[in-house]
């Protein structure tokens, strides 16, 4: 790989700068790469801010900090074509600067104003035209583990293969992510679940310890027998429902037919975090059998059980979560997800089911009844075992049609508005306002579903009926 590269295309926008700056990082690995670059990693001799500034003026663009404690700035927007970080040069100069780095194909750098010539102090041209990921240092791993993160999303993008070296520093390094503070490693680990493909890239993490390290409940995981209607073990199983929900993700007709419009829809939602619904549903997936490695037990007939585990999960993910320090809504919506995974399966051995089960269903599940019903058929799909059948698994895909077909049915009369409000109704029966009151509001509903109640008189005459069957307590 030539040493050398038309700078323009780089440096023409950073013209602004005044200081002695260089191209660094990703994105010249990138242009070095023929692939596209999105943003531009920058160090310079002069003061960031200051630097900073120059630029988004020049371009009518914005700037805030990144880090204070070492003076990071981004610039965005406006005319500029890229993101660009600015931030002083690390240690006594360049030379110290790429020594620090992580990788060597990240260890290169391109003079702003020079003549294209790349500087390589660290083999990275060589590792780059090779398709390898070898360490600058010894010690970049374990000097900080977040990088292991960092090894594997890159590798997994470039198709590159990791240095055996690099390999063993980052199987050392990796129980040391427990340590790290949790945003850090949060920002990377979401890079890998929204990669092009995650359970490829979840897997490529795994192999490094690097999964285990983050989230030490999967790692116990590993190997444990399930029932004789699981082929794979907890682990393998959980990967296979992240390649499903994905999978699903993509084309949602396979699954769901004439609703994958539906389905669609809901996943490509903006939800929080900056992860769309079907982004966060692959964390629901990739937890919501972390409990069964504790909650795991064998009956005297033999039958391997996991009694309580989707309650256990939810708790084990909420801890998770608020060591992350994500959103609430975030963390919400993944523990929700894991503490009903089970409710849709249970469900087929009751069918045939009325509208109201269809109903206490998706109200048990919402705001989030699309992705659940998601998860529920990517989990089933990932259950093939010796004791399964082909019918089972179509009974249950079929419910799930069925369930998304209840939801849009029910969506497009929404709000069901009773013909009397909760204050009229305590007032008619004559009972100060209480839980109950929500209770009989609920059961209002289910009768409007049923076509049962549709007006005040058929409202009242329901109330005085359901409340002589529930008097007040005393």
């Amino acid at each position: 790989m030539s040493g050398r590269i038309d700078p323009a295309p780089l440096t023409a926008p950073l013209a602004a700068l005044t200081a002695p700056a260089w191209v660094v990082g990703g994105g010249l690995r990138d242009a070095l790469l023929g692939r596209p670059v999105a943003d531009l990693d920058v160090i310079t001799r002069g003061d960031a801010d200051a630097e900073a500034a120059a630029l988004a003026r020049a371009h009518g663009a914005a700037r805030f900090p990144l880090s204070r404690a070492f003076g990071a700035w981004r610039v965005s927007g406006g005319g500029l074509g890229c993101q660009v970080d600015i931030m002083p040069v690390l240690g006594d100069g360049l030379e110290d600067d790429l020594s620090r780095r992580d990788f060597t194909i990240n260890a290169l750098a391109l003079e702003v104003g020079g003549d294209g010539t790349v500087i390589d102090r660290h083999g990275g041209l060589a590792d780059l035209q090779a398709g390898r990921m070898a360490l600058v240092t010894p010690g970049a791993l374990a000097d900080d583990p977040v990088r292991v993160l960092r090894l594997a999303r890159i590798a997994d993008a470039l198709g590159f293969t990791i240095d055996p070296n690099a390999a063993i520093a980052a199987r050392a390094a990796a129980p040391a992510l427990a340590d790290v503070p949790g945003e850090r490693a949060m920002e990377e680990f979401t890079r890998i679940i929204t990669s092009a493909d995650p359970g490829r890239a979840v897997r490529a993490l795994d192999d490094l310890g690097g999964l285990g390290g983050l989230i030490p409940e999967l790692d116990d995981c590993r190997g444990v027998d399930q029932s004789e209607y699981h082929h794979l073990d907890v682990l393998g199983h959980t990967f296979a429902v992240l390649d499903n929900v994905v999978a699903i993700e993509r084309d949602p007709e396979q699954v769901f037919r004439g609703d994958a419009a539906v389905v669609a829809a809901s996943l490509a939602e903006p939800l929080a975090d900056d992860l769309t619904r079907g982004e966060a549903l692959r964390l629901t997936a990739l937890l919501h059998d972390m409990a069964k490695a504790e909650t795991r037990g064998v009956m005297d007939t033999g039958r391997v059980t996991f009694i309580g585990h989707d309650r256990r999960g939810a708790e084990m993910a909420e801890a998770w979560f608020r060591r992350m320090k994500t959103s609430n809504r975030l963390r919400e919506f993944v523990v929700h997800g894991v503490r009903d995974h089970l409710v849709l399966g249970f469900m087929v051995h009751r069918q045939p089911l009325t509208l109201v089960q269809y109903d206490r269903y998706l109200r048990r599940v919402a705001p989030d009844p699309v992705e659940a019903i998601v998860l529920s058929a990517a989990d089933r799909i990932a259950t093939d075992g010796p004791r399964t059948t082909p019918i089972q698994i179509t009974r249950h895909l079929a419910l799930a049609r069925d369930m998304l077909a209840a939801h849009v049915a029910i969506a497009a009369i929404e709000p069901i508005r009773p013909p009397l409000d909760g204050a009229e109704l305590a007032s008619m029966l004559g009972r100060e306002p209480g839980p109950w009151l929500a209770d009989l509001l609920t059961a209002t509903r289910e009768e409007q579903l049923m076509g049962r109640v549709h007006d005040v008189p058929t409202a009242e005459r329901f109330a005085r009926a359901w409340a002589a069957d529930h008097p007040p307590s005393a």
